[in-house]
């Protein structure tokens, strides 16, 4: 049968074999007017009051949203915002829309068009974040754990702060959205590199779709709040990027019921698990780098047996990524040799996400078909997969041969849009 894969902006269809589950995140239907629900939200949040009781004149403003390799729907999400803060009363002009990047590179001006829309690009104060820039930044506090969490100034600064994003399961921070708003987007260099160290990335707790006992979201979502945000809007998306819900308020309740939701839509029991598994990152802009896709391959691997393998269909268009990131795929033989050498060295910029492939490679095989030219697949460890018919045809051979039987397969689509559970 014939499977559609996202994969960039158009996507590919696959054949698979007939008894291949097929999993996908749970119907869900989306919303018939999402900017309607948003108005609503607003106006009746979680734990909070109304974000037109809660505004008010003379204030300053700032609403931190994702970059661009976050498929947020923020046309829907910004203009009630934006109408409410300005008919309490806070002037356009004290308003700033603070791009979220943590770690990732500027967003190019093609790209903040995109994000926010061009009439509100053109209407409001818009800046990036600089995660290595101190002098753009404010302490908040020494965590627990004795880091030094400082945050972005226009954030900082600002009389009321408004957090946005979307709610989807993450690689090891269980969920994305919430307090990631803060930590890591619009953190200081340090706090990120200590929240992402290979400790907390390595801990048996930070995987998909865990949040208790997981320090990662627990550390983030304590100086989210120790921040001061004052008001959090989250949506739930469909695999065609629809919203499915609109959560907002006080951050931890808002974001406890856009986890609940997203629970609902992505976990999906699986009888066992399968020999092959082919997956996706949700095609763009998720699979813009190789460095966001390893998410594809991590939730791949929570269907796959010990010994099997993954075919990750990921177009990476812009190539790896950051560029500490192949630098470090490049420093070592080994995805083994590789994590070694992160679990016994200083924390480095990008090395959470190496850590994360490493780790699935140390229990399965991965081929990755993408645009990138094959050596610099291969350099990154992985197999390299000229198309996805044949490969899957050479891999379901190589597995017969070695088990003596059939292959069983698992396709995930949607990527972490769908995470496997054992029944």
């Amino acid at each position: 049968m014939y499977v559609h894969l996202p994969y960039g902006a158009a996507g590919i269809d696959a054949r698979v074999p007939d008894d291949a589950l097929v999993l996908v995140p749970r119907k869900t239907p989306p919303l018939a007017d999402p900017e309607a629900a948003v108005r609503a939200a607003i106006a009746t949040p979680l734990g909070a009051p109304p974000l037109a009781r809660i505004a008010r004149a003379g204030q300053t403003a700032c609403i931190v949203v994702s970059d661009v390799t976050r498929p947020v729907p923020n046309a829907v999400i910004l203009a009630p915002l934006l109408e409410t803060l300005e008919a309490s009363g806070v002037r356009r002009e004290d308003i700033t829309l603070l791009i979220g990047t943590g770690l990732h590179r500027p967003s190019r001006d093609d790209e903040r068009e995109r994000i926010l829309g061009r009439e509100v690009l053109s209407r409001y104060r818009v800046v990036d974040h600089d995660a290595r820039d101190a002098s753009a930044q404010r302490r908040l506090l020494t965590s627990a754990r004795g880091v030094e969490v400082a945050l972005d100034a226009a954030y900082m600064d600002a009389g009321l702060r408004i957090v946005t994003g979307f709610v989807e399961p993450h690689l090891f921070a269980g969920y994305s959205g919430g307090g990631k708003a803060v930590l890591p987007a619009i953190a200081g260099a340090a706090a990120i590199l200590a929240n992402h160290d290979a400790r907390m990335v390595g801990h048996p707790k930070a995987t998909w779709c865990v949040t208790e006992g997981n320090p990662i979201f627990e550390e983030l979502r304590d100086v989210a709040l120790a921040s001061g945000v004052s008001f959090c809007v989250n949506v739930t998306l469909d695999e065609r990027q629809r919203i499915t819900g609109v959560f907002a308020g006080e951050l931890a309740a808002a974001h406890d019921a856009a986890i609940a939701q997203a629970a609902r839509q992505a976990l999906r029991p699986i009888p066992h698990l399968y020999d092959v598994v082919v997956a996706t990152n949700m095609g763009y802009p998720a699979d813009l780098v190789l460095y966001q896709s390893v998410k594809g391959m991590s939730v791949a691997a929570q269907a796959c047996a010990p010994g099997g393998a993954i075919l990750l269909v990921a177009e990476c268009r812009e190539g790896l990524g950051a560029g500490e990131y192949g630098g470090l795929l490049r420093a070592e033989r080994s995805p083994g040799a590789l994590l070694e050498r992160i679990e016994h060295g200083a924390t480095v910029v990008d090395q959470w996400q190496v850590q994360v492939q490493a780790m699935v490679q140390a229990r399965c095989d991965v081929w990755l078909h993408s645009s990138l030219p094959r050596e610099t697949v291969e350099a990154a460890h992985l197999c390299y997969a000229p198309d996805v018919d044949g490969t899957l045809e050479q891999i379901m051979g190589e597995r017969r041969a070695a088990l003596g039987r059939e292959p069983s397969v698992c396709v995930l689509p949607y990527g972490q849009l769908t995470v496997p559970r054992l029944a």
